[in-house]
């Protein structure tokens, strides 16, 4: 997919940790994603905290910036008023700043795609002139 694609929290976690439910599904993912694929602090920030026992997969963040895996876009300084809209549009389904995040970026810099396990709550999820966003897995 050349296509530029975000990723969510669960895959990060997933690809760093082997014993994830979720690895070999998204190993698969990966053969058909170019790099880098786009996230925020937020998202990261989320995977660290999932992974805090894991050191080796909190070095492995780092180690997927590094080396041009992830790219981190950052928030610029209209995004606290829209996470904060969006936040409360969503409340009702649990909606996290980590998402949030990924939303605004995809609305802000006109992304489809979005790599994510989270399909409940990103399938609700809508862009400006109510556009919804592709997800990956695709099945």
């Amino acid at each position: 997919m050349k296509t530029r694609v975000l990723i969510d929290t669960g895959p990060i976690v997933a690809l760093l940790s082997s014993r994830d439910q979720y690895h070999e599904l998204c190993l698969n993912v990966m053969k058909d994603i170019v790099p880098p694929m786009i996230t925020s602090w937020p998202v990261l920030t989320e995977a660290s905290w999932l992974l805090r026992k894991n050191k080796k997969a909190i070095d492995g963040i780092f180690s997927a910036i590094n080396g041009g895996l992830l790219l981190i876009l950052d928030l610029d300084d209209k995004a606290p008023a829209w996470i904060h809209n969006f936040l409360k549009r969503y409340n009702d389904i649990g909606a996290l700043p980590a998402d949030a995040s990924i939303t605004y970026l995809a609305e802000r810099e006109n992304l489809d795609y979005v790599f994510t396990l989270d399909k409940k709550n990103f399938s609700t999820y809508r862009l400006s002139k109510k556009r919804a966003l592709k997800l990956l897995p695709l099945n």
